[in-house]
């Protein structure tokens, strides 16, 4: 998060992404940089305005990139996290848009800033979060979020943004739909409540062993949350994946009594305004899709909203995986799956 006087020339290079995408796909940048200052958001500007495309890359978990990516690739890795204000009600923390998010979370705990134990071992970085606006576990982003501080690549300048500005909604936010390549995250602050209370509504939550016990803390529920989603979900470096593929799809009352009705056995989740969230992975489930492959690309054998690379999948593998499951769910069950990830 630095800022130094000094305004450094960024010098492209031809970049290898395969490493760089939590999927695996074989993937090659034409014109490549690395942001470690933010000094350096003028210079990107500059060459953003000659390029053909811009693709923001944080932690390349929730993208799906074509064998070469044309235009210019800027990778964030700006660094640091510190405490702005202990507040009565809140601590007042701020990271850089390149830290890992997990990092991110676990210094929290580590230094008693408490609020974001639920979202442990989510991929990727602190400056992609809003972007997407994760979830798990019973806790939004946005529940914590204060405001951030974003470069803006067209008009090259900083601007602070509260919530309102980023515009969140499930799993979405104002990034995901001004022009792509608009926005750098530089930083992001959250207000992480005081006094803290342990947030234990997901079932999984509340069959835990190490949460049933009485008065958990905040590492028990951080190190509980690491468990359940270790024991579900594949290890990116050992088995390419961008998480869960799909969104959960929010429906009416009136078309979830209808489902429930045809499927007694319907994972549902009412919601604050009266809709429900449907179980994406139970829909795939029951389409048969749990560990299944179509080439390449196969569907998770212990969560089928995770989509896997089973060696050699390439960007087309992976969505024709993802069409034959949308197709599935919505002959089924009337109901369109979207995905998550961001498709280059």
């Amino acid at each position: 998060m630095s800022n130094s006087s000094a305004s450094p020339t960024l010098s492209p290079v031809i970049q290898d992404l395969t490493r760089l995408n939590t999927l695996g796909l074989v993937s090659r940048a034409d014109a490549f940089v690395t942001l470690t200052d933010a000094a350096q958001l003028p210079a990107l500007s500059r060459l953003a305005s000659e390029a053909s495309s811009l693709l923001v890359l944080g932690g390349g978990s929730n993208l799906v990139l074509p064998q070469r990516v044309p235009g210019l690739v800027a990778r964030v890795a700006f660094k640091g996290v510190r405490l702005l204000e202990a507040r009565p009600d809140a601590w007042v923390v701020e990271a850089a848009g390149g830290e890992t998010w997990h990092g991110f979370v676990e210094t929290c705990v580590g230094q008693g800033w408490d609020g974001l134990e639920n979202l442990a071992l989510i991929p990727g970085t602190v400056g992609a979060a809003p972007v997407q606006n994760i979830g798990a576990y019973g806790v939004e982003l946005q529940e914590r979020f204060l405001g951030l501080t974003a470069w803006d690549v067209r008009a090259g300048r900083l601007v602070d943004m509260n919530a309102a500005d980023c515009r969140y909604s499930y799993r979405d936010s104002v990034f995901k739909h001004d022009e792509p390549g608009r926005w750098v995250i530089v930083s992001v602050r959250f207000a992480l409540p005081r006094p803290w209370r342990p947030v234990l509504g997901y079932p999984d939550l509340q069959r835990h062993a190490r949460l049933a016990e009485g008065a958990p803390t905040a590492r028990d529920v951080f190190d509980a949350v690491c468990e359940i989603r270790r024991a579900k979900l594949p290890d990116p470096a050992v088995t390419g994946n961008a998480g869960s593929f799909f969104k959960n799809p929010i429906v009416s009352a009136s078309a979830r009594d209808a489902l429930a009705e045809r499927f007694p056995s319907l994972v549902s989740y009412a919601q604050a305004d009266g809709r429900y969230k449907l179980a994406a992975g139970w829909l795939i489930d029951q389409c048969g899709w749990k560990g299944r492959a179509l080439g390449a690309a196969g569907v998770h054998d212990r969560q089928a909203l995770v989509l896997i690379n089973r060696g050699g999948a390439g960007a087309a593998d992976i969505m024709a995986l993802a069409r034959a499951i949308q197709a599935a769910v919505y002959e089924r069950y009337g109901v369109r799956l979207e995905p998550e990830p961001v498709v280059v």
